[in-house]
């Protein structure tokens, strides 16, 4: 396994949990980038579609208006001439075939219309007229250039809509592009806080020159970049204190296991010496955490094949495990980091587990399983924490804190669940 690179804006520390949510960003910013072009897309049709419909009634009713004024004005003079016994002009007669059958109803009932219809494929402007007895006066004017007008007009409402959806649209694009890239750009920053990169900032331009406009997305980065500061120096508080205060415990730790060894033999003696071996453990944990919290660890890689490390490790944490080796591996990794993690686990298992315990491996994954109540709630939900344990388990929550510290310094990904059939389960794959 090759050695992990950090740079120092990449810390991250062991006692806050990472959960990676891969491609929610991409996808949230694509779905609001389609969701505002479709918004764009539905307004600028029904916007050109009201405007178009509104100029083309205008247009055709005053068009029509044109025509059925020309047409009713030749059949007052053709009505007139009749009626004084003159002959009819070109263009009005008597009961054409060609009138339509509700204007010629119209007429002979004794009124007067209008109607737009054919003649020989043409359309025409019909009006009528009541003549003597059972017939009607009729004269046509040709409609066909009033007609192609309002096709013309049609085309052209209909070419002028689709551009200006079209510029719409890529001007809609544009904008809600560099809204999304922004939005996406702090959603990341996010993520790389919420993975332990507590250097991330947005930095978003708009926030850095007073004299521009700020909007709400300005607004979600500065929030951010705050909520990020603040986190940092708090956690950087933290870390100091806890360094300090494993070496100040250190010097006295040392000078107090030193004066329990003198003390004379008995079961007063057995007790001190078991609290100032825990004291000590204690605090080189503590030591070890703020050391990988500063996120300077480096590796000393090695190739190791991963059966006979896993056999090792049980042998010197002296406990009852059972080691399957399904199908072994040659990796390259820090070994003592490795033995750390896998002892950490074992160890784990038989303080707040219960037997049989069972190490597996299988290629580069090594699995550690009990067959007790399994790991808390929180645990599964947040990852181990530090000084919490469930139901008044012996131990600080250290182990598994360490264990997954130094499983990042590896590169290793180290993951805690529950068997269906009872039991914790902790899965390393290297």
């Amino acid at each position: 396994m090759s050695p992990l690179r950090r740079t120092p804006s990449g810390r991250r520390s062991p006692g806050i949990t990472t959960r990676r949510v891969l491609g929610l960003a991409p996808q949230w910013a694509g779905a609001l980038a389609v969701k505002a072009a479709v918004f764009i897309t539905v307004m600028c049709c029904a916007l050109a579609a009201l405007l178009g419909i509104l100029v083309h009634v205008q247009v055709t009713n005053q068009t029509v208006g044109q025509a059925r004024d020309q047409a009713l004005q030749r059949l007052t003079e053709a009505t007139a001439a009749f009626e004084a016994g003159d002959p009819l002009r070109p263009g009005a007669r008597l009961d054409p075939p060609e009138l339509p059958g509700p204007l010629r109803t119209l007429a002979v009932a004794g009124d007067r219309g209008t109607m737009v219809g054919e003649r020989r494929g043409r359309p025409t402007m019909w009006a009528a007229g009541p003549a003597d007895g059972n017939r009607a006066l009729a004269v046509q004017v040709d409609y066909s250039q009033q007609a192609r007008t309002i096709e013309g007009l049609d085309r052209a409402i209909l070419w002028s809509s689709g551009l200006a959806i079209g510029a719409t649209l890529l001007v809609g694009a544009f904008a809600v592009t560099r809204v999304t890239r922004r939005l996406h750009a702090t959603a990341l920053v996010a993520r790389r806080i919420s993975a332990g990169d507590l250097d991330a900032r947005v930095d978003d331009p708009r926030t850095e020159d007073p004299s521009r406009p700020q909007d709400e997305v300005a607004a979600v980065a500065v929030a951010l970049d705050t909520m990020a500061s603040s986190l940092q120096s708090k956690l950087l508080a933290e870390q100091r204190f806890t360094a300090d205060v494993a070496h100040e415990l250190r010097t006295p730790l040392t000078g107090l296991h030193a004066a329990a060894e003198l003390l004379p033999p008995g079961r007063p003696t057995e007790l001190v010496r078991d609290r100032v071996a825990a004291l000590r453990t204690l605090t080189e944990d503590l030591l070890e955490i703020s050391r990988l919290e500063t996120g300077r660890e480096r590796v000393e890689p090695d190739v190791e094949r991963l059966g006979a490390l896993a056999e090792r490790v049980v042998r010197a944490s002296g406990t009852d495990t059972e080691v399957v080796v399904v199908r072994d591996a040659v990796v390259e990794t820090d070994r003592r980091r490795l033995e750390r993690v896998l002892g950490n686990l074992v160890a784990n298992a038989h303080r707040h587990g219960r037997g049989p315990v069972r190490l597996t491996v299988v290629g580069p994954v090594v699995t550690v399983r009990d067959h007790g109540d399994g790991y808390p709630e929180y645990l599964l939900a947040h990852g181990p924490q530090r000084f919490r344990t469930e139901g008044g388990a012996k131990g600080h929550g250290l182990g598994l804190t360490i264990a997954l510290g130094q499983a990042e310094v590896l590169g290793a990904r180290l993951s805690f669940a529950n068997a269906v059939d009872g039991g914790a389960v902790a899965v390393l794959r290297l």
